[in-house]
C-alpha cells in the first residue's frame, strides 16, 4: 500500500519523507481544511516538491474546502501554479471547482477529500464517473463496506489508518459554523466537539472519540481493497509524523513493528488509547475518549528525542546503479542511473601510473556503495577499469558524491501539467420562479395545510400503502432519502422501488450517494442543503448530473446566495432545527446498555446546561440545533431563490400546521429571546486566517 502522510509544515515533510511516506499530503496559504496548520508559501511549496520528487515521493495538494463565486478565480490561479510545479494531484471538495479543473487542466489528477462524505457504491461511481481518480472513504466505513465499495467501482481507494476521528461524517458537521461562525467546510472548525457534552448514561464527552489506529492490521485494510494508507495529522508535530509514517512503512513492507515504537505513537498523541470500531464494525462506549493530562504529559523530551532519531537521516530507498571507468591517460567518468531512466555523469582526473599498489576493481565498487547521507543505496555496480592505475580515494568520493547530487537534482525535474485558458461560464444573475414552500416531516400524519406545498418529504421507509393513501388525498408526497446510508444502499434501493409502485416519482437527496443512487432508479432529483453548494458552479454541476434543482448550503449569506448564478432552480433552509452533525456512532447510544431505541429524541447536554436534541435516520443519527433557525418576519430579505424548505424535527402537529401557515402568509414567528437562531444568513461564517 501506499503510504501517506500528513505534512502541515516543511518540518513535517522531512519527518514524513525520512521516516519511509511514499506520498504526502499538505496544503498551501489558502483554501486547505487545515487552516490552522502552519502550511505551505508559494516558494515553500515549490521547493517541498523538488525535495519529495527528488526521493520518489508524491505530493497531494489540499485544495480542499468549499468556495464562494467570488473565490474561484484566486483558485484557479493557485492551481495553475500547483500544475506548473506540478503535484501529483489535487485534493479536492467542492465539485464546483472541480469541474472547472476537469475543463482548465484535463491531465491533472483529482482525487476527492472525505470532506465529499462518500460511503456507498453510488457514491463512489458518481465521482469516478465526473473523471475523479481517488476517493478518500468516509473514515465510518467498515472493512466489510470497503470490500462492498472495492467491488462495485474501478476507482483508487484511500483510507485513513491513524490519527483524529471526527464524531460527524465529515463534510456533514456544522457545530463549529452554527455555535461560532467556524466552518469546517472552510478549514475554521474550532472543535466544540471535544468539549463536555453529556448524554443520558454518557460518559460526560459523548461527542469526542478517541483516535483510530490500523497500522497493525494494514493488511487486511490493503486486502479490503484499499490502494493507500492514509495518515491524519497536518496540525501534529514532526515527531507524531515520523512516528506514524515509519510504523506504517514497516507494516506495508510485512516487517514487525517494535512495539516500544507503537508506544511511543501512542505517547506522542492520543485520547485515551486507541480504536478500531469503525473498521470492525463495532460501534460504542469503547470508541468514546478524551485527551487527558496523562495522555498530554505522555510525550516526554526522551519520547520527541527518540522519535526525531527516525528522520535525522535520509530514508535510503532509491537503487542507483554506478558505471565508473578508469582509463590510462584519459580522464575517470562515473555514471549514476536509476530505475527511471534518469543519468548523471560526471568526470575526475587523469588516473597515475601506480607507484607500489595498483587500484582494483573491488576498491573502487566499496567506495562507490558508501551512500550514506542520500536517499540512494548502490544497485549493481560496474567498473572498467585498466590495470596499473592509482587513484586517491578522494577523488572517488567526490565523484560519487557529485554523481548522486546531479542525479538527485534531475529526478526533481518534471514537465509541467498543461493548462488551457479556456473561458468560463458566464455567471448571469438568476431570474426566480414564483416562490414556493417544500416541508420535511419526521413521520406521515400530515397537517392539512400541507397539501398547498409544493413537495412533501416523508421517510423513505414509509409503507408503500401509506405513500399511495398520501398521493390519494391530494399531499404531494415525495420522499426523503437517509444523508447516512453505510451499508445499507441495497435496502435503500428496495424502498425506492417501492415507492415508485405506490406513485412516488420525487427524491430529496442531501448527499452525492443519495443523488446518484436515486437517479439510476429513476426518480426526479431535488439536492438537500447537505450537498453544500456554495458557488455557481456547482450547482450547475448536480444539474448536469441529473439534479432538477437544490438547496443551497445554509453556510452562506442571504446575500451570498443571492449572488449565485445560472438557471437551475434553487432553495433554501427557511425553518427547523439545524442538522449540526451526522454520526454514526449515535451519541444517544452511548450509556453501558447501547442504543436504547429512543421513543423520543433524546437530548446532549453541554457544559452551560443548552440542550441539542439527537433523532436517527437512515444509518446515522442527526444531533440537532438547541433552536430553530427561523426566517419569520424577513421573507423580504430572501431574494432571487424559488422555493424554500421547513424542516420539521420535534415540533408538535399544532407547531407544524401553525408554521406552514405563518410561512406562507409572511406573519407570525418566535418571538421570545433567545427561542431560535438566524443562523448565518446575515452573520455568515469567520474569514479564514489567510483572509483576515
Amino acid at each position: 500500500m501506499e503510504i501517506l502522510a500528513p505534512a502541515g509544515s516543511p518540518e513535517s515533510l522531512t519527518a514524513a519523507v525520512r521516516a519511509g511516506a511514499d506520498a504526502v499530503y499538505l496544503g498551501g496559504g489558502r483554501f486547505s481544511a487545515r487552516a490552522g496548520a502552519k502550511n505551505f508559501s508559494d516558494a515553500e511549496l515549490r521547493e517541498a516538491v523538488g525535495y519529495c520528487h527528488a526521493r520518489g515521493v508524491k505530493v497531494f495538494l489540499a485544495v480542499n474546502t468549499l468556495l464562494l463565486d467570488d473565490e474561484l478565480p484566486a483558485a484557479l490561479d493557485f492551481a495553475r501554479f500547483a500544475c506548473s510545479l506540478p503535484v501529483d494531484a489535487l485534493l479536492v471538495q467542492d465539485l464546483g471547482f472541480a469541474s472547472l479543473l476537469f475543463r482548465h487542466a484535463p491531465g491533472l489528477k483529482l482525487h476527492a477529500s472525505t470532506q465529499t462524505g462518500v460511503h456507498t457504491p453510488s457514491g463512489t461511481k458518481a465521482l469516478y464517473g465526473l473523471g475523479f481518480t481517488r476517493v478518500v472513504l468516509a473514515r465510518e466505513l467498515s472493512l466489510a463496506e470497503i470490500r462492498e465499495i472495492h467491488s462495485a467501482c474501478p476507482i483508487e481507494l484511500e483510507t485513513f489508518v491513524h490519527g483524529a476521528l471526527c464524531m460527524s461524517v465529515s463534510g456533514q458537521c456544522y457545530f463549529s459554523s452554527v455555535l461560532g461562525s467556524r466552518s469546517g467546510n472552510r478549514g475554521m472548525c474550532a472543535q466544540p466537539c471535544r468539549l463536555p457534552f453529556a448524554a443520558p448514561g454518557g460518559t460526560g464527552h459523548d461527542l469526542s472519540l478517541k483516535d483510530l489506529s490500523m497500522i497493525p492490521r494494514l493488511s487486511e485494510l490493503s486486502e479490503a481493497g484499499a490502494v493507500c494508507a492514509k495518515i491524519e495529522g497536518r496540525l501534529k508535530r514532526p515527531e507524531y509524523v515520523a512516528a506514524a509514517a515509519a510504523a506504517c512503512r514497516l507494516a506495508a513492507d510485512g516487517k514487525q513493528i517494535p512495539p516500544e515504537l507503537l508506544q511511543s505513537l501512542g505517547a506522542v498523541f492520543s485520547r485515551s488509547g486507541f480504536t478500531a470500531g469503525y473498521p470492525d464494525g463495532k460501534r460504542g462506549r469503547e470508541m468514546f475518549g478524551v485527551r487527558s493530562k496523562e495522555d498530554a504529559a505522555a510525550a516526554t523530551g526522551e519520547v520527541l528525542s527518540g522519535l526525531r532519531n527516525l528522520y535525522s537521516k535520509e530514508f535510503m530507498k532509491i537503487p542507483v546503479d554506478f558505471t565508473l571507468k578508469i582509463k590510462y591517460n584519459k580522464p575517470m567518468q562515473l555514471t549514476a542511473a536509476d530505475l527511471n531512466g534518469g543519468k548523471a555523469t560526471v568526470s575526475g582526473m587523469v588516473p597515475e601510473r601506480a607507484a607500489h599498489r595498483a587500484l582494483d576493481a573491488d576498491r573502487c565498487s566499496g567506495q562507490l556503495q558508501k551512500t550514506g547521507g542520500t536517499p540512494f543505496f548502490a544497485g549493481e555496480t560496474r567498473v572498467e577499469l585498466d590495470e596499473g592505475l592509482a587513484v586517491p580515494v578522494s577523488e572517488l568520493n567526490r565523484m560519487r558524491r557529485e554523481a548522486l547530487d546531479a542525479l538527485l537534482s534531475r529526478r526533481a525535474e518534471r514537465p509541467a501539467i498543461s493548462w488551457a485558458d479556456c473561458a468560463d461560464p458566464g455567471k448571469e444573475p438568476h431570474r426566480a420562479a414564483p416562490f414556493r414552500l417544500r416541508a420535511r416531516f419526521v413521520g406521515t400524519e400530515l397537517p392539512e395545510n400541507a397539501k398547498g406545498l409544493e413537495l412533501c418529504y416523508v421517510p423513505y421507509r414509509t409503507e408503500p400503502r401509506r405513500l399511495a393513501k398520501l398521493l390519494e388525498d391530494g399531499f404531494p408526497a415525495a420522499v426523503e432519502l437517509p444523508r447516512g446510508m453505510f451499508g445499507m444502499e441495497n435496502a435503500v434501493r428496495r424502498s425506492l422501488e417501492n415507492a415508485k409502485a405506490a406513485g412516488i416519482s420525487h427524491v430529496w437527496a442531501g448527499t452525492l450517494d443519495a443523488v446518484r443512487l436515486a437517479l439510476d432508479c429513476g426518480f426526479t432529483v431535488h439536492g438537500g442543503f447537505s450537498l453544500n453548494i456554495t458557488n455557481t458552479p456547482a450547482l450547475e454541476s448536480y444539474r448536469a448530473l441529473g439534479v432538477a434543482d437544490a438547496e443551497l448550503s445554509f453556510e452562506l449569506t442571504l446575500r451570498q446566495a443571492a449572488k449565485i448564478g445560472g438557471n437551475t432552480p434553487r432553495g433554501l433552509f427557511l425553518y427547523g432545527r439545524l442538522p449540526l452533525m451526522l454520526c454514526r456512532n449515535c451519541p444517544a447510544a452511548n450509556s453501558p446498555k447501547g442504543c436504547l431505541s429512543c421513543k423520543t429524541p433524546p437530548e446532549l447536554t453541554d457544559r452551560r446546561g443548552v440542550k441539542f436534541p439527537v433523532q436517527c435516520y437512515g444509518a446515522c443519527s442527526e444531533v440537532l440545533n438547541s433552536v430553530p433557525l427561523s426566517l419569520a418576519g424577513r421573507g423580504n430579505d430572501v431574494e432571487r431563490i424559488d422555493f424554500g424548505l421547513l424542516r420539521f424535527s420535534t415540533e408538535s402537529a399544532g407547531e407544524t400546521e401553525r408554521i406552514i401557515n405563518d410561512t406562507e402568509n409572511g406573519t407570525g414567528g418566535a418571538a421570545e429571546p433567545n427561542s431560535f437562531t438566524r443562523g448565518l444568513y446575515y452573520r455568515g461564517f469567520a474569514p479564514r486566517r489567510e483572509d483576515a
